[in-house]
């Protein structure tokens, strides 16, 4: 009786989260018409049978810089574009799953507020930006629950940088799916399930900000907040064909986010922008830094945002892999087009030979400081509430050897180990300037060994989970998509290892149609903004303006 009332107790406070979401879906107005019943493999097109010629055009025609442009010059309402971009999220909850609450009234009542405005004011004045749940929300009633059955209905707030974002002039509209435990590559959990791909519903948008890239992704956003602790904004990203970009820890805030193991600072996350225009990446960096957070959150580092210029050509590391699994081969071709370009553009392009780096200990030291108490607070959370353990948490808590209930003297050991590793790995960059060579600027690498995995297959971080081990910035930035003539599977090739295998095994080009291609690039810690510049130039060595 016990474990029936458990269930219909976690049935019910799931129920009431999807209906709040519901509650402002149903007020879009007009009701979205025009949806098929069988929804298509690709979401892309599915917005230009639903919305009116006006709106596609609102939300298809301008990037972010031009959009802020006419609103600021008032060429248009700002009431008009949040109801453009309301109705297109709609759509997009109806094809990929990727909201937890349309604020349709808080977002028009704000609207309305700016319009009434006798002249605009700030950095993104009526430009709708879409959030990650967990995050919190500007205005009254505002619940979070990051996702945990048990967290459902609980009062919450706004955040430090969401505060300052808001002052700039934006509009707060849609909030975004985020996996259980907030620690998947991908985007799944009871309180609202499964977020799909808007290129492949087959595959994975990412996670854990995957409702983020998927909302993005098919345009319902032009800009969006997560948040990145392992990959979770470069891989969404990279899986949908936007940019997103991971600063340096403690560049911008977290202050008064929701999630769990509040206080352990063994591996930081932080905010990051996920875009349709790689300009805004940087726009965003310095609007949020300019308000000078640290004065309210004394945590952050004390620096100004200082755009970088390069005044020669870059000296470009490629990282053709890990030394631990090899990328499926159309992230490898992405990267030879990719250097080949930035060769041709007048670049130095060498080698980035990580195998005795030690990227598999990487792993087995950020694993362990994820989890210090060995996961035993989210899985009291999940399990208190009577929800089911999913098969993600599982991999990432209870399938991961050096996942321990630490002592303060072990913890403390491991945190030795993280801090010996970082001090190696910039010895190596170091060692890049040996014999009057000039050291590297930047590492171009894969996001992920592939576009965006099948569904629950993402089982291998080591792509992105690398760089946040070292704190390092990195952005990513779409470069093609899988090819089902030239990326056919190598079966001469044979697996170094277990994850190796598994990861081999996942791949046949037939199962990525229309699947994006990301590429990497990474900075050394606090040299955030030499990697956005490094980013212009990679770009414009590409052929792109």
């Amino acid at each position: 009786m016990g474990d029936a009332q458990n269930l219909q107790s976690w049935e019910v406070k799931a129920s009431s989260a999807r209906e709040r979401r519901d509650a402002g879906l149903a007020k879009v107005e007009p009701k979205l018409e025009g949806i098929p019943d069988q929804l298509p493999l690709s979401s892309q097109d599915l917005p230009k049978g639903v919305l009116t010629a006006r709106e596609i055009e609102i939300t298809e025609k301008y990037s972010v810089t031009e959009l802020l442009k006419i609103l600021r010059e008032r060429k248009i309402s700002v009431e008009e574009v949040t109801r453009a971009f309301l109705r297109r999220a709609a759509v997009a909850q109806v094809a990929v799953n990727c909201l937890t609450e349309l604020l349709w009234d808080q977002a028009i009542a704000r609207a309305k507020h700016l319009d009434s405005l006798p002249e605009p004011k700030g950095t993104f004045f009526g430009l709708p930006i879409s959030t990650k749940e967990h995050h919190g929300m500007v205005g009254d009633n505002v619940t979070t629950n990051a996702s945990y059955i048990g967290w459902v209905g609980d009062k919450h707030g706004s955040n430090l940088l969401y505060d300052i974002l808001y002052s700039e002039g934006c509009v707060f509209y849609a909030r975004t799916t985020q996996p259980q435990t907030i620690m998947h590559l991908e985007t799944s959990s009871n309180v609202y399930g499964v977020t799909v791909n808007p290129y492949n519903r087959t595959l994975t948008p990412g996670g854990s900000s995957g409702g983020e890239s998927a909302l993005v992704g098919m345009r319902g956003s032009l800009l969006g907040v997560g948040g990145d602790i392992g990959g979770s904004v470069r891989c969404p990203c990279a899986h949908v064909g936007i940019y997103g970009f991971k600063p340096s820890s403690k560049r911008i805030s977290v202050f008064g986010q929701r999630a769990n193991m509040a206080g352990k600072e063994t591996i930081l996350s932080t905010p990051g922008p996920m875009t349709v225009e790689r300009d805004v990446l940087e726009l965003f960096m310095k609007t949020a830094i300019a308000a000078e957070p640290w004065r309210h959150d004394p945590s952050l580092t004390v620096k100004e945002w200082k755009p970088y210029h390069f005044t020669k050509p870059l000296k470009i590391a490629v990282q053709w892999w890990d030394g631990v699994v090899k990328p499926h081969p159309p992230m490898l071709r992405a990267l030879k087009e990719v250097a080949d370009a930035c060769r041709k553009a007048g670049h130095e392009v060498v080698d980035w030979n990580c195998e005795s780096l030690g990227h598999d200990e990487a792993w087995d030291i950020i694993s362990g400081l994820y989890w210090p108490d060995g996961g035993k607070e989210v899985l009291s959370l999940i399990k208190g509430a009577g929800e089911s353990v999913l098969p993600l948490t599982k991999f990432i808590i209870e399938e991961q050897p050096n996942v321990k209930d630490r002592t303060v003297a072990e913890l403390w050991e491991l945190t030795a180990q993280r801090d010996a590793y970082r001090a190696r790995y910039a010895k190596a960059w170091t060692a890049t300037a040996a014999n009057g060579e000039r050291e590297v600027d930047v590492i171009l690498c894969p996001p992920s060994f592939g576009a965006a995995a099948p569904l629950e297959q993402s089982r291998y971080w080591g792509y992105t989970s690398q760089w946040n081990l070292l704190d390092y910035p990195a952005v990513v930035f779409p470069v093609t998509t899988v090819d089902q003539v030239k990326d056919v599977k190598d079966t001469s090739y044979v697996p170094k290892n277990e994850q190796d295998r598994f990861v081999y095994d996942m791949y046949s080009p037939e199962k990525y149609v229309n699947a994006p291609v990301s590429l990497q690039i990474v900075g050394r810690r606090q040299y955030d903004e030499k990697v956005l510049a490094a980013l212009v130039e990679v770009e414009r060595a590409m052929g792109r303006p």
